[in-house]
């Protein structure tokens, strides 16, 4: 399947940036702009998310195929190729699967490796807020506050929220989303390598990206390097912008 795509910049090496769970390519667009200076920055929506079409299944070997449709279909491989948490893994198995379109990978705190279920709380929240009156998005954020207790995680899950003339409904696909939760959690079966340069991106807050995980990036990975962002969450890119790029274009061609 061929994803929605959204570019910045004219000129200079490919960089393809790819969101995670309940994201969009908007949430690259600042970093993308900034990026854009010295490269063309392709931001995807991956399946179910954002403005791409809903179909109904998300496995990680689906979402790989559809990033090499789209590269292939732009014409600009390979690309450096960027992605954070599901994208992150997403990015990993294109890499490992198709690395014909890969030149480099640079995957920002994720692992491959298969995480605790998390986050169906939020999609069944999501999913089951009652939209059938609302004008405002504060009526929506009340309802998600119960399984949703921190304000900014709210508020990222609310950019999915469309509220226009004909209502209030949500972009992503809320019941394929969830269904595919312990696949995304989770890391497929794969074997193989990806030879490329490879640039393992983490935040010092987080624990997504363990030292007890480094062997098995090393295996999948044999050329990888490590920059962590020490005053950085889960969400590197959005809450430290300036020492992710610094973390990440030095790695860039």
């Amino acid at each position: 399947m061929k994803l929605p795509v959204t570019s910045y910049g004219d000129a200079g090496t490919p960089v393809v940036v790819m969101h995670g769970l309940f994201g969009s390519g908007r949430n690259w667009m600042t970093a993308a702009r900034r990026l854009a200076d010295r490269h063309r920055v392709f931001a995807f929506d991956l399946r179910n998310h954002g403005t791409s079409p809903h179909v109904g299944t998300m496995s990680y070997p689906e979402m790989a195929d559809d990033v090499r449709e789209t590269i292939d279909s732009l014409g600009v491989g390979p690309v450096a190729l960027v992605g954070h948490s599901m994208g992150g893994k997403t990015a990993m198995l294109t890499a490992l699967q198709y690395p014909a379109v890969v030149e480099r990978l640079v995957v920002v705190d994720a692992a491959p490796v298969a995480y605790p279920p998390a986050f169906e709380a939020y999609a069944r929240a999501m999913r089951t807020a009652d939209l059938s009156s609302v004008t405002r998005r504060a009526e929506v954020d009340a309802q998600l506050a119960d399984a949703v207790p921190t304000p900014g995680t709210r508020a990222f899950l609310l950019q999915n929220l469309i509220l226009d003339a004909d209502g209030a409904r949500w972009r992503p696909n809320l019941p394929v989303i969830e269904a595919a939760l312990p696949a995304i959690s989770g890391w497929p079966d794969v074997q193989g390598r990806y030879d490329g340069p490879t640039l393992f991106i983490y935040g010092g807050k987080s624990d997504y990206v363990q030292q007890d995980h480094r062997a098995t990036i090393a295996a999948y990975f044999p050329h990888v390097q490590y920059a962590v962002v020490p005053e950085a969450g889960h969400w590197v890119h959005a809450e430290r912008l300036d020492d992710f790029l610094a973390a990440l274009t030095p790695f860039l061609p």
